[in-house]
């Protein structure tokens, strides 16, 4: 969906537009009331100071005198309220419509499917949520702000000046079109700046989120040299580029300048002149001279106010890129609701899955299904689809051709939070977020009682070493589990994906970073559990597999073997040769 930045912005102001309606009509208000000064002095000049009568109106009309100082000082103080309050508004109104679009944006974002992160790096979407906001943020505190200001006080300036003598009203503002034409040139420069700009700064994130997340893989390799060279690198290209875009406005700056310092030079000689011919008089003259900084500031701030557009141009085509973007997988209109506990069978059906740049297919007409309860081991050589496969159960992909059923019901007719809320995921990739043992295990329920996290913790052979934590299962691990080794990951994912009492559930080589007396507790801890579980099982170990109600062998993405472990062993297959390298002589 397109539609103009300003119009989207009006429309997430919503629940502050009457605020900032207010606000808009308040910046007029003291705008014009900038006015009462100028005006006040050229009534003050003629009737009391260089008048034919100014020596009788002194004395007869000192009351005047005195009220028209009472009147500037009062409008004076009064403005300056206006100007405060009017600020506050502005300012509220930014930072709850900032506060409204990076909610709405993380959310968004919560809910893209995968083919969403594939698409877009960390850095840029960390720049999107924070950096490119910003600018939002101060397009409607600011930006907006002065251009109504601006507008405001040239126009009613205008119309003051027209109104005191249309000659020299007229030969001030013809040197305005000079500055639009500077203005233009300028937009077309600095617009492709802010651009590319804001490119180098989501480049620059990204490499800062890599280096800190995969720190310890820069230290394995000592590649810390590298590293700071590549960030130096580009965060020279960011500054270059920044100095560039400085550079840009430096360049039309000097002619907007010029232009507005031409308005004092027209009015000494134009305005002398008309003086010294006697058309105008010294106050009027005092009032022209004391407005015509209202001509000339709005001239020196537009390039300012178009700097600032172009950034704000440049980062809200990025958010709403995020903005209007939609899942491709998505719960259906029709979707079938199912609040009950799902049975756990899987299905299967002739199912082709490849990704989006269709190179080659990843998984080639795959049928085979599993009862509830049954545990079911997958294994194959790197790269043969294993992850793809059960990623198409919880519909991180949806298949090319064929379905995946669930209780004979393709998950594609399912609500997706009832389809995910039944399946347990324990990926090869174990994230642990900063948060206490606990919290993490308690991921999927954050209800839990402390005694059902033992009991999953025990379930998955973790409770052993977390009891021995400075703090048990109030430790805090760190980023990403920083402090916990591989093994001790894996078995905190694994009581995490137990612990919501999955009818499915799916182990992603959860249990290869643990050793073998380990992985034979935690075994039996899943052939034990309180509550029916089907178990989907990617594993290499012959020891993990062995016991399995049905093992499928991929390769190439088709099934080439399936079978229970003896039957496997006597086909003399791809399974009996891995059962032979792990167990030697002990398989035959």
């Amino acid at each position: 969906m397109k539609q103009s930045k300003i119009k989207w912005l009006f429309e997430n102001m919503k629940g502050y537009r009457c605020l900032y309606v207010l606000g808009i009509i308040g910046a007029i208000t003291y705008n014009v009331m900038q006015l009462i000064v100028p005006v006040v002095t050229q009534k003050i000049i003629d009737l009391f100071m260089t008048g034919e009568n100014a020596s009788a109106n002194l004395v007869n009309k000192r009351d005047v005198f005195f009220l028209l100082i009472a009147a500037m000082i009062i409008l004076t103080l009064i403005r300056t309220m206006i100007v405060y309050a009017t600020s506050m508004l502005f300012e509220y109104t930014s930072q709850g419509a900032l506060y409204k679009i990076r909610n709405y944006l993380f959310d968004k974002v919560q809910r893209q499917d995968q083919k969403f992160y594939q698409t877009y790096r960390t850095g840029d979407l960390m720049t999107r949520l924070t950096g490119d906001l910003d600018a939002v943020r101060h397009m409607i505190a600011w930006v907006i702000r002065t251009i109504i200001e601006s507008f405001t006080l040239v126009l009613a300036t205008f119309f003051y000046f027209v109104y005191m003598d249309v000659k020299l009203a007229l030969c001030i503002i013809v040197i305005a079109p000079g500055i639009f034409v500077v203005i233009v040139l300028f937009k077309n420069k600095v617009g492709p700046m802010h651009r590319l700009l804001r490119e180098k700064l989501s480049l620059l994130n990204t490499i800062s989120q890599e280096n800190i997340s995969g720190n310890r893989v820069v230290k394995a390799f000592a590649r810390e040299d590298y590293e700071i060279e590549k960030f130096d690198e580009c965060s020279r290209e960011f500054s270059d580029t920044n100095m560039k875009t400085s550079f840009v406005w430096l360049k039309y700056f000097p002619f907007m300048e010029t232009f507005a310092d031409l308005l004092p030079v027209v009015l000494m000689v134009v305005g002398g002149f008309f003086l010294i011919d006697g058309s105008l008089t010294m106050g009027e003259y005092a009032a022209f001279s004391g407005l015509i900084w209202a001509v000339a500031n709005p001239m020196r701030n537009l390039g300012s106010i178009m700097n600032e557009f172009q950034r704000f141009s440049a980062a809200s085509t990025k958010i709403m890129e995020i903005y209007y973007s939609e899942p491709e997988i998505v719960t259906a209109p029709d979707a079938i609701d199912r609040p009950e506990r799902f049975e756990g069978n899987v299905e299967f059906k002739n199912v082709s899955f490849s990704y989006d740049d269709g190179i080659m297919p990843v998984l080639n007409n795959i049928s085979f299904s599993i009862k509830a309860g049954e545990t079911v081991a997958i294994m194959g050589e790197t790269g043969c689809g294993k992850t793809s496969l059960v990623h198409l159960i919880p519909r991180f992909f949806e298949p090319v051709e064929g379905e995946v059923l669930i209780d004979g019901i393709d998950t594609r007719k399912l609500k997706l939070k009832q389809l995910r809320s039944n399946i347990g995921l324990a990926t090869q990739e174990v994230l642990l977020y900063s948060d206490t043992i606990d919290g993490n295990i308690a991921y999927g329920n954050y209800k839990m009682s402390e005694a059902d996290v033992k009991k999953y913790a025990k379930y998955s052979a973790a409770a052993e070493f977390i009891s021995k934590m400075p703090e048990g299962y109030e430790t805090v691990v760190g980023e990403r589990g920083v402090g916990l080794s591989g093994g001790q990951k894996q078995r905190i994912s694994l009581a995490r994906a137990l612990a919501i009492k999955p009818a499915i559930l799916i182990l992603d080589d959860t249990t290869s970073a643990v050793d073998m007396e380990t992985e034979k507790e935690i075994q039996q801890s899943l052939n034990n559990l309180d509550f029916s579980c089907t178990k989907i099982i990617i594993a290499q170990r012959i020891s993990t597999t062995k016991n399995a109600d049905k093992i499928i062998v991929l390769s190439h993405g088709s099934i080439i073997e399936m079978g229970t472990h003896k039957e496997l062993l006597a086909k003399r297959g791809y399974y009996y040769e891995v059962a032979k390298l792990q167990l030697g002589e002990e398989v035959l």
